[in-house]
């Protein structure tokens, strides 16, 4: 069993946990906002902008997360959130917040990053009140359906 008090880490996946980080999954009710995990990293194998771990609890995997990340992009340097998801029976535990403060930290050390940036769809049990509580705040853009945020990591 997995506590609260565990150690979150961001982990390459291998050919030995991509099965199991396939499998994780959002409730039922949250699948319209986030893509299966097995979409996500067939989409970064071929992107190579993409960057992509696995979240783990201790030893246990928890969640998935997935960079677009262009230091070199010609508008200023992109560092955005563009797949984030904690498995259902993982969810409320702190793994989700402990995971983005890891990135935020990330983006914080990066000389060339100034803001973190992302999107989600503005939904009830979305997770708009997530990132906010976090410090990102909706930009005035919007990508399609959804609504586009950001933290200042300056």
């Amino acid at each position: 069993m997995v506590m609260d008090t565990a150690v979150v880490t961001l982990r390459e996946i291998t050919a030995d946990t991509v099965r199991e980080i396939c499998k994780l999954s959002v409730a039922e009710s949250q699948k319209n906002f986030v893509a299966p995990n097995a979409v996500s990293i067939a989409e970064a194998y071929f992107c190579d902008k993409a960057w992509f771990r696995a979240i783990y609890a201790d030893e246990t995997p928890v969640g998935f997360v997935m960079l677009y990340d262009d230091p070199h992009d010609p508008e200023g340097p992109v560092y955005y959130l563009w797949r984030f998801m904690i498995a259902a029976e993982h969810q409320g535990k702190g793994y989700g917040r402990r995971a983005l403060e890891l990135l935020i930290e990330q983006g914080r050390n990066r000389p060339d990053v100034d803001k973190f940036e992302l999107s989600c769809v503005p939904a009830e049990g979305g997770a708009e009140a997530f990132y906010e509580k976090l410090g990102f705040k909706r930009n005035g853009k919007w990508d399609d359906d959804e609504v586009c945020m950001e933290l200042a990591l300056k």
